[in-house]
Parts: C-alpha cells; structure tokens; sequence
C-alpha cells in the first residue's frame, strides 16, 4: 500500500494547505507524497531545482505569507530531509 504524506516531501507544505488538494499523477489521480505547485500530471513542475533553491523559494514565500524571516530557516531545515532530495544523494 501506497503511504500517505501530511507535507509535499518537495516542498514541505502541509497538502491540507494545497488548495487543489495535491498534486496529480499521470493517470489524473492525486498525488499521495507531492502538492500541486511541485507535482503535475506525473512529473515535477521544475525537475531541475536543487533542493538550496527550493529552500530559498519556500522560504520567499513564507515572508510573503506575512512570516517574520528569522522564522524562514527554522521551517525550510528539514526540506532536505523530504523524499524528493533524499533519493538523489
């Protein structure tokens, strides 16, 4: 069986927050492990990120969800703990 994830392991956003409620898969099916600003029919919306510029990127828009930025580094730390950057090392 398939797991279930709370947060995108791209991005670490809760998918509860995702307001297209993930991301989908190739057969149109949601993503169980991706949001929708990372994951779209099947395949990483930017393959080519590295996972410090992902963390930058989270972490701008946290600043422009209104966090303060000293915030930023405590909430974007373990993203390259998350499934997507683990398997590539």
């Amino acid at each position: 069986m398939e797991e279930t994830y709370k947060n995108c392991q791209s991005c670490g956003m809760p998918i509860a927050r995702d307001e297209q409620g993930g991301g989908t898969e190739k057969s149109g099916s949601k993503s169980k492990m991706y949001c929708s600003h990372c994951y779209q029919n099947g395949a990483f919306t930017s393959p080519d990120l590295t996972v410090d510029q992902m963390r930058e990127l989270v972490k701008g828009k946290l600043v422009e969800f209104g966090f303060p930025k000293f915030l930023t580094g405590l909430f974007t730390r373990n993203i390259p703990k998350l499934k997507r950057w683990s398997s590539n090392k």
